[in-house]
């Protein structure tokens, strides 16, 4: 019997090796079941006790590149977000674009009074049924996970938010207050929010209208992802506040200022098509 692998987690938390869940993961990236059983057969041959799922993550994606680059996209995507933290532009701008999206209107970085205090708000989004109030959690390293505290400070402000009146479309209250991160929440986190009817918006939670399926269902995916693109190329436009896969389609000088040949330009166009 072959002793069990442990491998250990961005949080810094070892358990044993799950093949199954790698070949999840391979899936929902888009690869076919037989490609992701194979390529979890070859990735688990190679594991190494005590090695981090990043290594093995790195491992994955480069054979998903080389076998089905679409699927390989959709596999960084994740970390495609991450990306956006060191570029300087907000998280919560994004989470903007994408409630756009959805066909709200929105406003970023407002300043909103409650019954008692006003309150720094990160995302604001109203349609004619709706008024939407976000308090969104980047994290640099995808292991940190937004914990009770944040919860229970952010459920408090929303209290006193939904004490008043506010002017976005038409007068009316707050119809629901969010909590919105890149990564993960605890337990615990959970479980008060569930209680006291907090939404929480994570990478994978909840299993419906998690972070994930609102990036794919815009279809709004981040320059980031992009395998055509060099490390240097993306913060080149991110400096330029261009972050947007659909930007780059949308007019085609961008590629072009940054020496992109028609032929080199269009291995990014035909990229950002197959993410749709």
């Amino acid at each position: 019997m072959q002793p069990e692998i442990t491998v250990v987690k961005a949080s810094g938390k070892s358990e044993p090796f799950d093949g199954s869940k790698l070949e999840a993961s391979l899936v929902r990236a888009g690869a076919d079941k037989k490609l992701a059983e194979d390529l979890t057969e070859h990735i688990s041959l190679e594991i190494t006790d005590g090695m981090a799922t990043s290594q093995i993550y790195k491992h994955a994606l480069f054979l998903l590149h080389k076998r089905l680059r679409p699927a390989a996209v959709k596999y960084s995507l994740r970390r495609a977000i991450q990306e956006l933290g060191p570029s300087g532009f907000p998280f919560e701008d994004y989470i903007g674009s994408v409630l756009k999206e959805k066909g709200y209107e929105v406003k970023t970085d407002e300043i909103v009074m409650g019954g008692c205090v006003s309150h720094e708000v990160d995302v604001v989004a109203w349609n004619e049924n709706k008024l939407i109030m976000a308090e969104a959690k980047f994290h640099n390293e995808i292991g940190l996970k937004s914990d009770v505290k944040v919860a229970l400070y952010v459920k408090a402000r929303m209290d006193d938010l939904k004490e008043v009146m506010h002017d976005y479309g038409r007068p009316r209250h707050l119809d629901e207050g969010w909590l919105i991160t890149n990564t993960k929440f605890t337990d615990t986190a959970i479980r008060y929010a569930e209680c006291k009817g907090l939404k929480l918006i994570g990478w994978n939670y909840p299993k419906k209208g998690n972070l994930q399926e609102m990036i794919e269902d815009s279809g709004l995916h981040p320059l980031t992802c992009l395998t055509h693109l060099s490390g240097s190329q993306k913060r080149m436009l991110l400096s330029r506040e261009i972050v947007l896969c659909r930007t780059l389609i949308e007019d085609p000088s961008i590629l072009k200022s940054i020496g992109f040949s028609d032929a080199k330009a269009k291995l990014v166009y035909d990229e950002i098509k197959n993410l749709q």
